[in-house]
C-alpha cells in the first residue's frame, strides 16, 4: 500500500506522473539509442510564461488512505541553481509515514528534481525510497540538446522538452487550462516514456484543511498507440487563479482511494528570465 500512497503524492507529479502512475497505469517503452553523436543538437527555443510558483514555494499535504490518515507529503521550490550553464529550479518532494504506521512499517520517500526555469523540462531526477526494508536510489540525466535520456546503462529516445515525474506537475501549473479542453506532455519515468493527456473537466469549489478554494479538475490520461489507458483514476484540483496551485489529489486503487489533501501552503517569489 505505501508503495502507491508515498509515490502518489510525488506527482502530484501532481499530474502526474511519478511512480505511482508507472504502478497504476501502462505505457511503452522508450526505445534505446546509440550515443549522442547520432542525434542532432536541437536549439532551445522554448520560454514558457511562469505566473504560478517561483522559489521558497512549499506545499504541505495529509495524505489518506480511505478515511484513514496514513502520514504526509511535501513539495518544495528550495533554491535557484545553475545547471547546464542555464537557470533552473531545484524542487524537493518528500513523503513520510506518519507515527502510527511508522511503528510497522516505516516510509521515508525523497525526490528531487532539476526543471529549467525558462523552458520547464527536466534536465535531473533523483529518488530515494525507504519504505519497510525496501531501499530504491535512482537518477537519470536528460539531454535536452540531443532527446535521449541516461537512464541506468540505456541512452533512451524521448520527446523534445520530455518532464519527469516531479516537473510534470510545474509545467501544467503554467498552461492555460480551460474547461472541456486537454493539455499533451511527454513524461519520463523509470525507463519509461508516457505520452499523457490532461483534461480539464470542470470547476469546482472545495473546502480541505489549509482552506476554500475555486479550483479548476483536471484528470490524467495515458496514451498508447493512439489508444486512452485509463485503468487507475487519479483526479487533481488546482487552484482556478494564476497559481493553479494543487490543493487536492484522489487516486482509485484497487481496493479502497487514495488522497493528498493541501493543509498549509508558503508561496514563492515569482522571477522573470
Amino acid at each position: 500500500m505505501w508503495r502507491i500512497i508515498g509515490l502518489s503524492i510525488l506527482a502530484v507529479g501532481l499530474i502526474l506522473g511519478s511512480v505511482w502512475m508507472v504502478q497504476i497505469l501502462t505505457g511503452s517503452v522508450g526505445a534505446t539509442v546509440t550515443p549522442d553523436s547520432t542525434r542532432a543538437a536541437q536549439p532551445f527555443d522554448r520560454a514558457v510564461d511562469n505566473m504560478a510558483f517561483g522559489v521558497g514555494e512549499r506545499l504541505e499535504f495529509d495524505i489518506g488512505y480511505g478515511f484513514i490518515n496514513a502520514g504526509y507529503a511535501t513539495m518544495e521550490v528550495t533554491e535557484l541553481v545553475e545547471y547546464e550553464g542555464r537557470p533552473c529550479y531545484r524542487v524537493v518532494s518528500t513523503a513520510n509515514s506518519n507515527k502510527f504506521f511508522s511503528s510497522f512499517f516505516k516510509v521515508e520517500d525523497r525526490v528531487v528534481s532539476i526543471i529549467d526555469a525558462v523552458g520547464l523540462f527536466s534536465w535531473y531526477f533523483e529518488k530515494n525510497l525507504r519504505e519497510g526494508n525496501y531501499r530504491a536510489d535512482r537518477s537519470y540525466r536528460f539531454d535536452q540538446a540531443h532527446s535521449v535520456v541516461y537512464y541506468q546503462d540505456d541512452t533512451i529516445a524521448v520527446a523534445p522538452y520530455i518532464q519527469d515525474a516531479l516537473s510534470v506537475m510545474y509545467y501544467c501549473r503554467t498552461q492555460n487550462l480551460k474547461i472541456g479542453e486537454s493539455i499533451f506532455i511527454d513524461n519520463f519515468t523509470d525507463g519509461k516514456h508516457y505520452p499523457l493527456e490532461v483534461k480539464v473537466i470542470r470547476r469546482e469549489t472545495i473546502k480541505v484543511k489549509a482552506g476554500k478554494f475555486d479550483c479548476l479538475v483536471l484528470e490524467p490520461l495515458l496514451l498508447s498507440s493512439g489508444i486512452f489507458k485509463h485503468e487507475g483514476k487519479l483526479t487533481v484540483w488546482l487552484t482556478d487563479d494564476r497559481l493553479k496551485m494543487p490543493v487536492l489529489m484522489k487516486s482509485k486503487v484497487l481496493v479502497g482511494s487514495i488522497s493528498a489533501e493541501l493543509t498549509a501552503y508558503r508561496l514563492g517569489e515569482i522571477v522573470e528570465f
